[in-house]
């Protein structure tokens, strides 16, 4: 399969791009220590994330706990993150490979702002993007399309030339909404059966094998 007439890729940042799970799971499990409440294991936080911080925490956390378990999180991620997060194998030079072929190309993500770029800056790969926008900047956030329709307006590309990649069934219910082309991968925190229940453009084992596809 090739994909043709695409101007602007879009790219979703955690589980896409970027492996942070072992630094969102250290500072979940030290906010739950932290604010009193037991840890949970590796799995159940993989698959509560890709709503952003607070919608993270949110489940686990009494509401009278919420502000302050959020404030300790949010410390002590940007530290974690630094540490432990790591780009997926082929990111670097697929993003390289791109610019080249001069793709546009940008981040659509639920996480903070401040922690994305945290994330793009440590790993090397900030200069890459010709547009970076959260969750914390926008009014609704993924599936809601407006993150997605934002970027293409700010780029003046339209939908027929964009292409979206992520890992969640959420990020394939926004290219929809969005009607875009959307490319899944199955290295987030969705299963592949869950992936392909939301029949997406394409899934492909991982995000390097992006190249592939275009002619």
């Amino acid at each position: 399969m090739k994909i043709t007439g695409i101007r602007l890729i879009i790219f979703d940042l955690d589980g896409t791009l970027i492996n942070a799970y072992p630094a969102i799971i250290d500072s979940f499990n030290f906010t739950m220590a932290a604010v009193g409440l037991p840890a949970r294991d590796s799995i159940t936080i993989r698959r509560a994330v890709g709503w952003g911080d607070r919608n993270l925490l949110k489940p686990f956390v009494p509401p009278k706990k919420l502000a302050a378990a959020l404030s300790i999180y949010r410390r002590h991620h940007a530290k974690a993150l630094v540490k432990y997060s790591r780009l997926f194998p082929g990111v670097k030079s697929l993003l390289l490979g791109l610019k080249k072929r001069s793709f546009l190309l940008a981040v659509a993500s639920n996480r903070p702002t401040r922690f994305s770029r945290i994330l793009l800056r440590h790993l090397g790969i900030v200069e890459y993007f010709d547009l970076v926008l959260c969750g914390d900047k926008v009014t609704y956030m993924k599936p809601h399309p407006q993150i997605l329709r934002t970027i293409m307006a700010r780029l003046g590309v339209p939908r027929d030339q964009t292409l979206y990649v992520g890992d969640m069934d959420v990020d394939a219910q926004t290219g929809r909404r969005a009607g875009v082309r959307t490319i899944m991968v199955p290295t987030g925190s969705s299963t592949l059966p869950e992936l392909e229940k939301e029949h997406p453009y394409a899934i492909i084992p991982c995000v390097k094998a992006l190249a592939s596809l275009f002619a």
